[in-house]
């Protein structure tokens, strides 16, 4: 690693552990009180930057306001300037040791439904504090070896009534209303999170308004109208999914957001009554194994 980074805007650089959108994620010191932290460095370099460092700021700006177990912190932000331009942005963020929802690959249904009842939790702490996160993926999930969890990448979040000038999201979770450019709200964040349960349920992303290359549209309604394919539920792709799992997400996915879930807490509502049920099961079965093998009196 070059000398020139091994300590910059107050920050004794460790090593890389990541990479995100014209960014690097370092492990690194703060130096001014030794903290451990996951320090985001930005460099300018093509004005196309300028949109990667508003997002960056935003970032800085949302998470001040969120105080959640399952969101990342955000400590500070460092502006670097050169002839009286930021040329570099630093952000130092909670660092969290754990591996993208993407990169882990064992998880029971069981535990899938704890992470997303947890990621669940963290959107409606975001929406009682008046923002979405609008950018819900499995890249956007971590999750640590203890089964904790956290949200990050808060660079797209924006407040709830908010209409985007440009589409932003990812396109194989994005929502209708935010490739139509209409009012943003918590239903964006269920249609992100049913998107995101569906690929984590299935292996395969749900029909969106942005395809994929080789995906293939029906026409609509209306001449010159077009959208997604129909969606499989879950439980027709993976037999032994529960019915009421795969409803959750397809419900979560509608098109219209007025025919999704009505908020958050419902959302987690649902997903307690299938997290009992799974594991009341087990503790039932548990209990007459152990029964079955007691010495006889």
């Amino acid at each position: 690693m070059g000398k020139d980074i091994l300590s910059v805007g107050g920050f004794t650089i460790l090593r890389r552990i990541g990479n995100g959108a014209r960014s690097t994620i370092y492990l690194a010191t703060d130096d001014e009180d030794g903290s451990t932290v996951a320090l985001k460095r930005l460099i300018f370099e093509k004005p196309d930057d300028h949109r990667f460092f508003e997002q960056t700021e935003l970032e800085f700006k949302v998470a001040q306001k969120i105080d959640h177990p399952y969101v990342r912190k955000c400590y500070k932000l460092r502006k670097i300037r050169s002839m009286f331009r930021v040329k570099e942005l630093l952000l130092s963020m909670e660092h969290f040791d754990g591996k993208s929802l993407e990169e882990t690959t064992t998880l029971s249904l069981g535990d899938v439904l704890l992470v997303f009842r947890m990621v669940a939790a963290g959107l409606n702490a975001m929406h009682q504090r008046g923002y979405v996160h609008c950018d819900i993926k499995p890249n956007n999930i971590l999750i640590n070896k203890n089964g904790a969890i956290k949200i990050i990448d808060l660079g797209q979040s924006c407040p709830i009534g908010t209409i985007k000038s440009r589409i932003q999201g990812t396109p194989d979770y994005i929502a209708p209303e935010q490739v139509q450019r209409k009012t943003l709200g918590p239903k964006t964040d269920i249609f992100n999170l049913g998107a995101t349960m569906y690929w984590a349920l299935t292996g395969k992303n749900v029909p969106t308004l942005i395809p994929k290359k080789g995906t293939l549209f029906a026409r609509r309604s209306g001449p010159g109208s077009y959208g997604p394919t129909k969606c499989i539920p879950p439980h027709e792709l993976r037999r032994q999914l529960p019915i009421g799992v795969s409803k959750l997400v397809m419900d979560c996915v509608k098109q219209d957001p007025a025919e999704r879930p009505a908020n958050m807490v419902e959302v987690m509502s649902r997903l307690d009554l299938m997290i009992h049920s799974i594991f009341g099961s087990k503790i039932k079965a548990n209990r007459n194994v152990s029964n079955n093998h007691r010495p006889a009196p």
